[in-house]
């Protein structure tokens, strides 16, 4: 028997070994890249997928913007993001840090741990000539100065985080005619919306980003009739999908036909009656995203729809809460929350729910209003009660907010929560208030 030496047999078994260290290096390179692109879907990937919970995203803490979040303080809110299942965010503007801090924030995180993953759908914000100035006359059909400066700087970031931003919004609700100061006719939407498209065909875009709008259902032709004009159509079809927003609380003041308990729910518990006032907040949400359906089906167009923005405020000391029309709470923005993210997972419908926290900067003169309480978890770090059931599974455990941890409101005490809690208003009532 012939006995070979550790030298000679490494000279004998050299082209085998060499041909083994290729093929584990290959295995390596394809492992890793198969664990990138696992992390690095498209928009077509994760919107409507259950999997990927979506929410919109300011991260402020001050009652103004000129003191901007930091990047340590957007990370310690897209940790706890990540906890309560979102992946996707929605923001506002680039002309701000925020953003592109948010996208960094996400960048260093996904760094430090492979196992994280977050997407962005980022908002360039979309003015009319004159908006936002003492000038008497808006110009609705022509842009803003800042509005080129917007849609590049979003092209920019989305060039240097191809793996995170995966879809660009022209405008928040720019195309809805309430916005007074500052709203624009659909043909300037138009306008952006292709020019972005026109990056995608040559190239300066990834071809798979998504492009649309996020706009008030009416602005997508799903209420009156004098939004139906041909530039809307024409965006239709130009968008990769369309965003509409649908605020039932908002309506419980504007339109609140739906909201009103009526004579035959007297037999009902104060309980039962706003259960089923919020079950008909629900149906009002689905009629009005139907009616974007509807219009869209009308052109003989077929696009995805997804929910670029609703909520429910738990406060307000205005039109909404006690002396209005009695709708915010901590219960019902929960059971809001709820019945929302249940109707549109089951739909295969992308909710970007506003907001994952409270913001105090959008009606700095009054801390009570119900613009500064949209937030599943407040400035105090505390949960609101859509998310104690979290807090008791421990989701939280470990992660902190501006350094406190995240505990519950009303310190998990429900009977308290139910002493905030208010029945809406009857028809018979209204008519008697107003006579």
């Amino acid at each position: 028997m012939q006995i070979f030496t550790l030298t000679q047999l490494s000279k004998r078994f050299a082209p085998l070994l060499l041909l083994l260290s290729a093929l584990c290096l290959i295995f390596l390179s394809i492992s890793c890249v198969s664990s990138q692109k696992s992390h690095d879907k498209t928009a077509a990937e994760i919107l409507g997928n259950p999997l990927y919970q979506a929410v919109s995203y300011g991260g402020y803490r001050q009652n103004t913007r000129d003191i901007q979040p930091t990047i340590a303080q957007l990370k310690e809110d897209l940790k706890i993001m990540q906890a309560m299942g979102i992946k996707i965010l929605r923001t506002y503007n680039v002309h701000l840090p925020q953003a592109a801090n948010i996208l960094e924030a996400i960048r260093q995180l996904k760094q430090e741990d492979a196992d994280f993953e977050m997407y962005v759908m980022l908002g360039a914000w979309i003015d009319c000539k004159n908006a936002w100035t003492d000038l008497p006359e808006r110009i609705r059909n022509q842009n803003s100065e800042r509005n080129a400066t917007e849609i590049d700087r979003a092209v920019e970031l989305t060039k240097q985080y191809p793996d995170i931003v995966k879809i660009i919004a022209v405008g928040n609700e720019a195309m809805v005619k309430w916005a007074w100061n500052y709203y624009v006719e659909p043909a300037i939407i138009l306008q952006w919306v292709n020019h972005l498209q026109q990056l995608k065909q040559e190239g300066e875009l990834p071809k798979d980003l998504w492009i649309t709008s996020s706009d008030n259902f009416a602005s997508w032709g799903g209420g009156s009739s004098d939004y139906h004009v041909d530039d809307l159509n024409k965006l239709i079809a130009a968008v990769d999908y369309i965003s509409m927003h649908t605020y039932p609380m908002h309506d419980t003041h504007y339109n609140p036909d739906f909201w009103y308990a009526s004579e035959g729910e007297d037999g009902m518990t104060d309980m039962e009656k706003i259960d089923a006032a919020m079950m008909r907040s629900l149906a009002y949400a689905k009629a009005q995203y139907q009616g974007v359906v509807d219009y869209m089906h009308s052109l003989n167009l077929n696009k995805p729809v997804h929910i670029g923005e609703t909520g429910w405020a738990s406060l307000s000391n205005g039109q909404y809460g006690n002396e209005g029309s009695r709708a915010t709470d901590e219960y019902k923005s929960a059971l809001y929350y709820q019945l929302v993210r249940e109707w549109t997972d089951q739909a295969g419908i992308s909710c970007f729910y506003f907001e994952a926290f409270d913001e105090q900067w959008k009606d700095a003169a009054n801390p009570l209003g119900s613009e500064n309480h949209f937030g599943l978890i407040n400035l105090q770090s505390q949960a609101k009660y859509a998310l104690w059931d979290l807090v008791d599974a421990g989701v939280f455990d470990g992660l902190t907010r501006d350094g406190k941890a995240i505990t519950k409101t009303y310190n998990g005490d429900i009977n308290a929560l139910f002493q905030d809690v208010r029945v809406p208003p009857t028809v018979i009532e209204t008519k008697t208030q107003q006579e």
